[in-house]
């Protein structure tokens, strides 16, 4: 095997050139990953963005599982290093608005070419032990170190909403890079300052209360074994991201043929579609219901809210999380993106009119509303930590993060 000319130089210029190119190499495994997802990463996609051979990348690392695990620990490096800077400030608020400033820069760095992105960690729980374990480990260092954000927790309860807290504010960094692409660089101060706000002070107005109705979103379903297939592929896809989520691990877990699964589908991309309409329809139909539910926007809101964050604590029938986007075709991964953008605008709408009325706080109401979408996507993480208390707290609790802020008055 021929060995790179920076392997054999000797002295601290060599070892210079070794780390660059193996940065340069982790860049680009990080940039296929979160277009492919780490199982679509190819050596040779990965040295063509590069400008290597296949030979030379294997040099760094022998195996790809080696490359997308380098590629997931930085990215778990990053975070830690920005949520150590983050703690010096004295206060959660401050933490918080610090960490929050540190992404928004980054995201400015990314855009004008300075810096790479870093790779989505949606598919830590698609490789394989012994890898997955040391990512898991590294993941939960990075949750617990998040929380801390809001100081050491002092009990249980406290540490219940310290958790709810610390995921949203994750979440809502990683959805970031999503939406963000809708607003000119000149206007990301502005974003930051206003999705702040909502992190600061919620979306309830003065004296509005949490007392939604749960609303009723059962269906007849035209084809049952159809939608049993989607809610094990959902659960999968969630789970394991879109490439760890096989046929053959779909068709098990309802314990049928694969030949049973392209009786339903014609293909794999046509059973994540399926999930994601699957799941939109779900969220509009509660929109739908929510908005003729009677009382003030808050009311039909938080009802709204209230609901989907239930059926994501359910077993029976979680959203697809978009985690599932990174393996998908780019114009297929569009068009998902846009039906996701049309119903955050839905819940836009229903805070402005909320705001006219006084029921909900004067707030960017477009970005108000992606942050509660991360919110939404992301609950089916928290179904371990919902499952340890009444479902109705859980819920309560959980939507509190954004309804009423992630800091204590």
């Amino acid at each position: 095997m021929k060995v790179p000319a920076e392997a054999i130089e000797d002295g601290e210029q060599g070892t210079k050139r070794f780390r660059a190119k193996r940065d340069a190499i982790l860049a680009a495994a990080a940039e296929a990953i979160n277009e492919q997802s780490a199982k679509g990463m190819t050596f040779a996609d990965v040295a063509r963005r590069v400008g290597l051979n296949t030979t030379s990348v294997t040099y760094y690392f022998k195996r790809k599982e080696d490359l997308a695990a380098a590629a997931f620990e930085n990215t778990l490096d990053y975070l830690l290093r920005m949520l150590d800077e983050a703690m010096v400030e004295a206060t959660p608020q401050a933490r918080v608005a610090r960490y929050l400033a540190l992404n928004m820069a980054r995201l400015g760095r990314i855009h004008r070419g300075e810096e790479k992105a870093f790779a989505v960690l949606s598919d830590l729980r698609a490789t394989e032990d012994p890898i997955r374990s040391r990512l898991m480990n590294g993941w939960r260092e990075v949750f617990r170190r998040t929380r801390l954000l809001w100081g050491p927790s002092t009990g249980r309860a406290q540490t219940d909403i310290q958790s709810a807290r610390a995921h949203v504010l994750l979440e809502n960094t990683f959805w970031l890079p999503i939406w963000l692409t809708r607003y000119e660089p000149d206007q990301y101060a502005r974003v930051e300052a206003r999705l702040m706000d909502v992190f600061a002070h919620g979306i309830a107005g003065p004296g509005a209360r949490w007392a939604p109705t749960l609303l009723d979103l059962s269906h007849d379903d035209a084809e049952p074994g159809r939608e049993a297939f989607l809610l094990a592929a959902t659960r999968l896809i969630n789970e394991l991201g879109y490439r760890g989520a096989s046929v053959q691990k779909i068709a098990s877990e309802l314990n049928v043929t694969k030949g049973s699964f392209y009786h339903h589908l014609d293909a794999k991309d046509d059973l994540v579609i399926a999930c994601y309409r699957r799941s939109f329809d779900t969220i509009a139909d509660a929109q739908g219901r929510g908005e003729a539910e009677g009382g003030s926007y808050w009311h039909k809101l938080s009802s709204t809210v209230a609901t989907l964050l239930d059926v994501q604590f359910a077993e029976r029938g979680p959203l697809l999380r978009t985690t599932a986007l990174s393996g998908l075709p780019p114009s297929v991964r569009d068009a998902m993106v846009e039906r996701s953008n049309g119903i955050a605008r839905r819940y836009a709408g229903m805070m402005m009119d909320g705001i006219g009325e006084g029921s909900i706080r004067a707030v960017d109401a477009l970005i108000a509303a992606q942050a509660l979408m991360a919110v939404q996507n992301a609950a089916f993480d928290m179904r371990k930590w919902a499952s340890t208390m009444p479902r109705e707290r859980a819920v309560a609790m959980y939507a509190s993060t954004l309804m009423y802020g992630l800091f204590d008055d």
